[in-house]
């Protein structure tokens, strides 16, 4: 009987079989000001990715900003990801046809909001911990604008032994929660 590691689990979720019978195209926005071996690894790592912010503010924020990646199943940079990130809200992960550059023009729209004064704050979605919590505060409309090209959200759980997958069906938010911790008589 072999197991899963914990890593090898959550990219089971991510990568499941979908209707059509083919695999689903998956994207992390990373918050680099999580930990600093975030950039270090996205500038050193051969895969597609983009920063969320452009211009001045790119360059000298990247280290701390927020990037989106394309992942790939078994991919070296996933397997680091998943080992190292899981449970340390590094980001959140999301599922879409889109190519990397439609997402990450959908994605800009969210970096700066305004509060009531017209102040311009940045906005940290991105964060696992922000985006749960922010989700299923929305109304419908914001609801259809934040998820656009997106099909899923894909979130830790409070604790790392979960995944909140989150899709937008009519008219409707749909919140799962999904097991992901590894025991020896669950597998998945």
């Amino acid at each position: 009987m072999s197991s899963y590691s914990h890593c090898q689990k959550v990219a089971h979720k991510l990568w499941r079989l979908t209707q059509k019978r083919t695999f689903p195209k998956i994207y992390t926005i990373l918050d680099a000001a999580r930990d600093e071996v975030i950039y270090g690894k996205l500038v050193t790592s051969d895969i597609e990715k983009a920063c969320l912010y452009q211009g001045k503010q790119a360059i000298e924020l990247a280290d701390v900003a927020p990037h989106l990646v394309r992942l790939w199943q078994g991919d070296s940079f996933t397997k680091w990801l998943l080992n190292n990130g899981w449970g340390n809200s590094w980001g959140i992960f999301l599922e879409s046809s889109a190519t990397l550059n439609e997402l990450r023009q959908h994605f800009r729209k969210f970096t700066i909001v305004q509060d009531e004064e017209g102040t311009p704050l940045y906005f940290r979605y991105y964060d696992p911990r922000v985006l749960r919590n922010y989700l299923p505060t929305c109304n419908k409309d914001e609801l259809q604008i934040l998820f656009g090209p997106v099909s899923h959200y894909y979130v830790e759980g409070e604790d790392s032994n979960s995944m909140i997958n989150y899709s937008f069906d009519e008219g409707r938010l749909t919140q799962n929660v999904v097991q992901v911790t590894t025991s020896p008589n669950s597998l998945a």
